[in-house]
């Protein structure tokens, strides 16, 4: 089955580092849109909310039978590491895309596409609703 994955992203509120979200949204090819939201961890960067929202989402993609995909994020630097164009310096960083390259490899087609903040509006949302849920829960 083919589906797009029309936006994933991470926020790391209210500053960065800080609490890491991240969100995604899923359409399917007959309409069907799935999304998912929560927080990385309650420590992190946004970076790391980036690359917990496309793993998730993959996770999710696979789940349900996914095997063809594209995948559209804001973030220059987890597509740009996905593509190989970047090296992955950062430590922290480096086991998050050692799993999301292996996820990678259980889709018969990926690609993956960089889109501008504008067009990922969708998914920043969810990230953002994952920050305010969080922080009216801890009160």
């Amino acid at each position: 089955m083919f589906f797009l994955l029309r936006y994933f992203d991470g926020a790391c509120l209210p500053s960065n580092p800080g609490i890491s979200c991240y969100g995604f949204v899923i359409e399917i090819e007959n309409g069907k849109r799935i999304s998912e939201y929560g927080i990385a961890t309650p420590n992190g960067t946004n970076n790391v909310g980036e690359y917990v929202a496309l793993i998730k989402s993959m996770e999710k993609a696979l789940s349900i039978g996914i095997t063809e995909v594209e995948i559209k994020g804001d973030s220059q630097l987890v597509i740009n590491q996905m593509l190989g164009i970047y090296k992955v310096k950062a430590q922290n960083l480096i086991p998050l895309c050692q799993k999301a390259k292996k996820l990678s490899k259980a889709f018969k087609k990926i690609e993956f596409k960089w889109i501008p903040r504008e067009q990922n509006k969708e998914a920043d949302k969810l990230a953002e609703k994952a920050y305010l849920e969080y922080i009216t829960s801890s009160k």
